[in-house]
C-alpha cells in the first residue's frame, strides 16, 4: 500500500482552488494512503479561516490520516536537517522522516522548496504536480 505525506501548501492549494489543484488531487488519487501531521489541520483551518473557507476544511482533511504531534517528533523538529526549513515546516519533515524510518512512506507532497530539499536529503521522493 503507498502511503504519501501531503503538507499545507499542496492541500491549502485545493482550498484556494489553484491552477495545481486538479493536477493534486489526480496525484493524490494514485496513492492508497494520505498522511500528514496534525499541524496541516491547524495551518489549514488558520488558512481556511483567513480566507473565508472554513466550511471547506473538514471535507479536504476527511482522506488524511493525521498524526498526532508527539513530543518524539517535536524533538526531532529542533535539529532535523537541512537547518534551512522553517520551524512548521520542520515539524512536518520530522514526521516525514520517521515514517519514512519505519519503512511506511512512499512520498512527500509539497510545494515548498525547503521542505523538498530535506525530503530529498533524507531519501525521502518529492512530488509536486502541476
Amino acid at each position: 500500500m503507498s502511503l504519501v505525506y501531503i503538507d499545507t501548501s499542496a492541500l491549502g492549494r485545493i482550498l484556494l482552488e489553484e491552477p495545481e489543484m486538479s493536477a493534486i488531487m489526480r496525484a493524490l488519487d494514485t496513492f492508497d494512503r494520505r498522511t500528514a501531521s496534525q499541524l496541516l489541520d491547524v495551518e489549514l483551518h488558520r488558512l481556511g479561516l483567513r480566507e473565508g473557507l472554513l466550511d471547506h476544511i473538514d471535507e479536504l482533511l476527511a482522506t488524511i490520516v493525521l498524526i498526532p504531534l508527539e513530543e518524539e517528533t517535536l524533538i526531532a523538529a529542533k535539529t532535523v536537517t537541512p537547518p534551512t526549513v522553517a520551524t512548521l515546516d520542520a515539524i512536518h519533515l520530522a514526521t516525514a522522516v520517521r515514517l519514512a524510518d519505519q519503512g511506511e512512506l512512499d512520498t512527500v507532497m509539497t510545494y515548498d522548496k525547503q521542505l523538498a530539499a530535506g525530503a530529498r536529503e533524507h531519501g525521502i521522493t518529492v512530488l509536486s504536480p502541476s
